[in-house]
């Protein structure tokens, strides 16, 4: 039995404590649990084999309340392939207080959700005790820029190696060469030669190979240097002994460029995975490196690191902004096209916001710092793209449990090649089996299996960063494909969700004084709506009426207010039924308004109907484009609002909707995006990424829309950057090619070693061929991983 404690959060009474522990001892494998509502604290004995953390802390959040723990990243050095990779995860997960560990065997870095009781030291040192080295990652530019010297560190010393290994066999080549087509040389065929130069390749350079297998045969499995340490052993083996006795058939060659060859497809694989994470570098070098802030009356330039919030900071034309912030004077235009992924440029005068790495044009300005360091929207950005990349996908989980299994069943078969070759095929012939059981060990190459997911979500994510998508996650990447719905929130969505007054039509009395006395009663309101009422008063000069004695919003439905004596209720049919003002002698007029689109507003003084208010919110030029791109792609789209049907229709006749969902109360939206999915739909809720919270949570993907950094990143699974619902085609694009792009690797990593394992053990392989095809086995599923980067997003494919 295993005893782990976690730390909750969301409790309020003993009734939660109490609910905490029943629902966590009924699930499969759980002994006993303990929740100290005092100290916030649940203990569980638990047998590992049925039950893990991971599963406990999905129970403690289906229940209602969540867990506190920390995300801790680590850069894992020594791994080969993937079984590496699920040796690494295996010992972390055994760990006290360890909710996950994944292993991103692509970038080399391990990423684990610790409770208490888990610190970085005891996670490293597991790894350690696993064969291999941990360090704990920084999330810094200084970090990034170690992680990418260790790894140019590690190119260069497989580059050196190959160097040597290759100048070593080249005789060994040159020999086998002669000998197929019939010519001889004394010195090139003479054992002891040939021993001189194979054995610092096999123990030398291929010493990498029995350091590997040592650590990973003394923790209990098996991985790529297994088989290749045994294949090229047995050929080396095989080639001494003959010399010892001196028979003349000798097999140094095959070891030495069976080693030679594995070191090359590693350096081509180090060099074309250096490139998925080529987005992660372009984002951090977009960063400014100094700023000038203005401190004692004076303008300085210092580092990045030293600016504080509150600072001054003036940008001159041509800069980089260092920083968030609020510009305080001037006026200018800044390129946010790293942000958004929108070329023109974007007007900024006080009181605007403006975002580090963001160019500015033309003026000069100076903003107030309000965000720096990992709070700014670049670190932010960077960050999702960082979890992001490593992620896994859960279509990954096959190659995960194909590569369990895969070394030792390679070994099998290789044993099996030889007895069945040694015993019945080719009899007492022990060097014919010995080669066809070594080509069946080194033509087999489990790294691609590992390679095929990860380096496919890290491009993909990364392609998505560098045009404004954000995925949070490969789960969310993996889903967006599948999408057979979408839901667009009307305001902010498809309109700009910047309303404007339109109309004022007076029933009972003047429009100006009426004006002035909803614009009083509307001014309290944070809605979209009374803001655009109290701006079109403001445009038309009529001021205020007065300060409001009493004021209360009714949700869903609109205003209550006195206003210089008077009671007034602006809002919906619903607030005028409720306050019996008789409408009847409007409807009419609102219809026709209504049909143009706009929504309609009824306004009561003292219960008698005395105004109708209309306001629109105008289509962005972009929505129905975009709506006919997702509708010809097969989604079925629809529009929810909380306006009328009759509004709601003429929106979506503008944009091209067909399924409206009217009338519909925020707190409802979640409901209707529930409706669907019980139809069997894959939902994708689009909405501003706050108000929307709950249908985004609801949905099967959720994704925000917003311009710029003030879209709520967390809200959704994916985040569009910018404001245009062309983003959310390029979007499910973006996860359908990069699926495509999994499953071709998936299927080619597969049918290789399905395909190439039989002809080896077959006899029809010679071991030399067989090491070239699985050195460049991993390098071909990274180059085709990498064809993401040219992946096109707009209409028209890929």
């Amino acid at each position: 039995m295993t005893r782990d404690t976690f730390s909750i959060t969301g409790m309020t009474c003993s009734a939660c404590a109490a609910r905490i522990e029943k629902g966590v001892a009924a699930m499969p494998g759980v002994a006993a649990a303990n929740v100290n509502f005092a100290v916030g604290r649940l203990t569980v004995e638990y047998d590992q084999a049925a039950v893990t953390p991971e599963n406990i802390v999905a129970k403690i959040r289906d229940l209602g309340y969540d867990v506190a723990t920390e995300r801790l990243d680590f850069t894992v050095g020594g791994m080969s392939c993937a079984a590496c990779a699920a040796r690494v995860e295996k010992a972390v997960l055994k760990l006290p207080g360890v909710v996950s560990a994944n292993v991103n065997f692509a970038l080399g870095k391990l990423t684990v959700e610790a409770g208490p009781g888990a610190s970085a030291a005891v996670i490293a040192a597991a790894v350690k005790d696993a064969g291999y080295e941990a360090a704990a990652a920084a999330g810094d530019q200084g970090g990034q820029d170690r992680e990418r010297a260790a790894r140019e560190a590690d190119i260069g010393r497989q580059k050196r190696l190959f160097i040597v290994s290759a100048l070593l066999s080249l005789p060994l080549a040159l020999h086998m060469v002669l000998d197929i087509v019939g010519l001889h040389s004394a010195l090139l065929a003479s054992p002891y030669f040939q021993l001189v130069l194979a054995a610092p390749v096999q123990f030398g350079a291929g010493w990498q190979f029995y350091r590997d297998s040592v650590s990973a045969l003394r923790h209990g499995s098996a991985n790529m240097s297994v088989l290749v340490a045994l294949g090229t052993s047995a050929a080396f083996l095989l080639s001494l002994y003959n010399t010892v006795v001196g028979v003349k058939a000798v097999y140094y060659e095959t070891s030495a460029i069976l080693i030679t060859l594995i070191i090359l497809g590693r350096l081509l694989e180090a060099r074309a995975r250096g490139r998925t994470s080529e987005a992660i570098r372009k984002l951090m070098g977009l960063a400014a490196k100094t700023a000038r802030v203005v401190r004692g009356g004076a303008e300085e330039d210092i580092p990045i690191e030293e600016v504080r919030v509150g600072d001054i900071i003036v940008v001159r034309p041509g800069e980089k902004i260092p920083v968030d912030g609020i510009v305080t004077a001037g006026d200018s235009a800044v390129d946010e096209a790293m942000l958004t992924g929108e070329s023109l440029p974007v007007d900024k005068k006080p009181g605007d916001k403006v975002y580090g790495a963001t160019i500015n044009k033309y003026g000069t300005f100076r903003f107030e710092a309000h965000k720096v360091g990992k709070d700014t929207a670049l670190a932010q950005i960077i960050k999702v793209v960082e979890e992001a990349q490593g992620s896994k996908a859960p279509i990954q989980r096959i190659a995960d449990v194909i590569s369990g299994y895969f070394v030792p069943a390679v070994i099998a078969i290789a044993v099996l090649t030889f007895a069945a070759w040694y015993f019945f095929f080719a009899p007492g012939d022990i060097a014919r089996a010995l080669l066809n059981a070594t080509a069946v060990l080194v033509i087999a190459c489990p790294c691609a299996l590992g390679l095929a997911t990860p380096t496919s979500i890290m491009v993909g994510t990364g392609r998505g960063a560098e045009t404004g998508i954000l995925f949070k996650g490969g789960e969310h990447l993996e889903k967006t494909y599948k999408l057979t719905a979408v839901i667009l929130d009307k305001t902010g969505t498809v309109t700009k969700g910047q309303p404007e007054l339109t109309d004022l039509i007076a029933l009972d009395g003047q429009a100006d004084e009426l004006l002035a006395l909803i614009t009083a009663a509307e001014k309290a309101s944070e809605h979209p709506l009374a803001a655009a009422i109290v701006r079109g008063a403001a445009d038309r000069g009529v001021p205020p009426a007065a300060e409001p004695t009493a004021f209360a919003a009714v949700v869903g439905a609109g205003v209550t207010a006195t206003v210089a004596g008077k009671n007034l209720a602006v809002g919906t049919r619903r607030l005028m039924d409720e306050k019996g003002v008789a409408i009847a002698t409007s409807l009419d007029k609102v219809e026709q308004l209504e049909s143009e689109g706009k929504t309609v507003m009824f306004a009561a003084v003292d219960d008698r109907l005395a105004a109708l208010v209309a306001v629109a919110d105008t289509v962005k030029e972009s929505s129905r484009e975009a709506i006919a791109d997702l509708t010809a792609m097969g989604l079925e789209v629809w529009m929810i609002t909380g306006d009328n049907r009759r509004t709601a229709e003429a929106i979506a006749r503008q944009v091209g909707i067909e399924h409206i969902m009217a009338e519909v109360l925020p707190a409802n939206k979640a409901e209707q995006v529930e409706r669907l999915r019980s139809q069997g739909k894959i939902v994708a809720m689009v909405g501003d990424g706050i108000n929307d919270a709950p249908a985004l949570a609801a949905a099967d993907v959720g994704i925000a829309m917003g311009t710029g950094a003030d879209v709520a990143i967390e809200a959704g699974d994916v985040t569009l950057m910018r404001g245009d619902l062309r983003g959310i085609a390029a979007a499910i694009r973006l996860s359908r090619a990069t699926m495509t792009n999994i499953k071709q690797n998936l299927f080619w990593a597969l049918a290789y070693n399905i395909v190439g394992i039989p002809i080896a053990a077959a006899g029809f392989l010679s071991p030399v061929l067989a090491g070239a095809a699985m050195a460049f086995s991993s390098v071909s599923v990274v180059t085709n991983a990498l064809r993401l980067r040219r992946v096109k997003l707009a209409a028209g494919g890929l």
